[in-house]
């Protein structure tokens, strides 16, 4: 999406107690088919920081995903002369901008706040206000005008020609904004020669060493307990009531909220103890909606295998997990796209660690204790990877990682005498 206060500190909040759910009856995004509670619910806690032009700011000066959307746009102006384009989430609608410059004959701006009114105004400053059209509202809920275009479907409002949108989130799933952007394909986009920028998307993890950032959450969560101990005493000896049996719930939220929580990050390369392996991929042309509720233990490609060698970083401890994303804007690769157009100048979007800053970031999954890598060893981390949102807000997940570890001397194969194998390891983190 345009703009989210993607880098908003987590609230220290029991979600098991909000009155108001952001989600649906149902469990679908409240955009979709939530109630007017639903809807106002979702728009206070996620789509009112759109029509902040502070936000929208936060994402224009991110450089990496800019140049990313412009090569596409404008590389292949072939591909946009004379099409018709919708731009879900258009926000301050600079990429509605780009599309018109490129050469499409109508585009869609399509804005569910506020800024949709900034936007008609960055088109008439920039001289396409007579190509692009910006319409407020959800998405899911928009009729677009109906003009002369030819459609390649079996329902007339399949004239799109191109869907473009910056929909992605934290590790990619976050904000569930995928969901609008298949049901707009699903509804808009011509299905045999439509395309979808970005075309492909990739979740990646690794495992890391980030040792200073995780002792600091260990020692904020130890001093707010401390904290805590001396609030009991202190209320009991100065008002007389005894306060030490709601201990068990703060240290719940506590250790939820530092410990079990995932962190934003701007992790440098060397930080990566193996390369990065996918484990969730996207075809934005052919993923569905209960694709784009998460990953279950038992996708295809959730399992995760590492080796660590004590010649990397100096024997570095392992210090948890890192996720992110890459996009891809490419031409179609589904059994049903040959007549689709070619893209002459594929681009591609990063945002690991090797990229450097993007407002995305790296999502940081810190272990509870580390792992020694110990000289002329190898450790095997290996595992499964779940991602599901969250009962009480369809747009935020919780994370399951469910891994072993073994040590054996660096000269064994894999599957060569194991020195120490771990139990079974489970943590759930929120990605708030």
């Amino acid at each position: 999406s345009e703009s989210t206060e993607r880098h908003k500190t987590p609230t220290k909040m029991a979600s098991a107690e909000i009155d108001f759910a952001n989600a649906s009856k149902t469990g679908e995004i409240p955009s979709f088919n939530g109630d007017e509670k639903a809807k106002a619910t979702d728009f206070a806690n996620y789509f009112c920081s759109y029509a902040q032009l502070y936000h929208q700011k936060q994402m224009l000066v991110d450089h990496v995903r800019m140049a990313a959307y412009h090569s596409a746009i404008m590389g292949n102006s072939s591909v946009f002369k004379d099409k018709v384009v919708m731009d879900v989430g258009t926000g301050s609608g600079i990429l509605a901008v780009w599309a018109a410059k490129a050469g499409a004959k109508r585009v869609y701006a399509v804005e569910y706040t506020e800024m949709s009114k900034h936007a008609e105004k960055v088109m008439e400053a920039n001289g396409v206000s007579d190509v692009v059209t910006v319409i407020r509202g959800a998405v899911e809920d928009v009729v677009l005008p109906r003009e002369d275009f030819a459609t390649d479907g079996e329902s007339d409002t399949q004239f799109v020609d191109i869907i473009i949108s910056e929909w992605m989130g934290y590790f990619l799933l976050r904000e569930s904004m995928l969901d609008s952007l298949i049901r707009a394909r699903d509804k808009f986009l011509k299905p045999r020669t439509g395309l979808m920028f970005p075309s492909h998307c990739t979740m990646y993890v690794a495992p890391i060493t980030d040792e200073e950032e995780r002792y600091q959450s260990c020692a904020e969560y130890a001093n707010t307990m401390q904290d805590w101990s001396q609030f009991v005493e202190t209320t009991k000896s100065t008002y007389g009531v005894d306060m030490s049996c709601l201990e068990a719930p703060f240290d719940r939220e506590q250790n939820e909220y530092y410990l079990l929580s995932s962190k934003w990050a701007e992790l440098k390369p060397n930080a990566i103890l193996a390369e990065a392996q996918p484990v969730k991929m996207f075809d934005m042309i052919t993923c569905t909606i209960e694709e784009s509720r998460g990953l279950a233990l038992d996708d295809e490609l959730s399992s995760f295998d590492f080796d660590i060698s004590d010649d990397y970083k100096d024997g570095a401890p392992i210090s948890g997990f890192a996720g992110w994303f890459t996009s891809d804007f490419k031409s179609r690769t589904d059994a049903n796209g040959a007549d689709a157009p070619k893209l002459m100048s594929p681009a591609f979007l990063d945002t690991g660690p090797e990229a450097g800053y993007t407002h995305w970031g790296q999502q940081v999954f810190h272990l509870l204790s580390s792992i020694p890598v110990l000289p002329d060893q190898k450790v095997r981390l290996y595992g499964n990877l779940e991602l599901m949102r969250t009962k009480e807000n369809a747009r935020l997940y919780n994370c399951r990682f469910r891994f072993k570890t073994s040590r054996r001397n660096e000269s064994e194969p894999k599957d060569g005498n194991v020195l120490m194998e771990s139990d079974l390891t489970e943590i759930v983190y929120q990605i708030p």
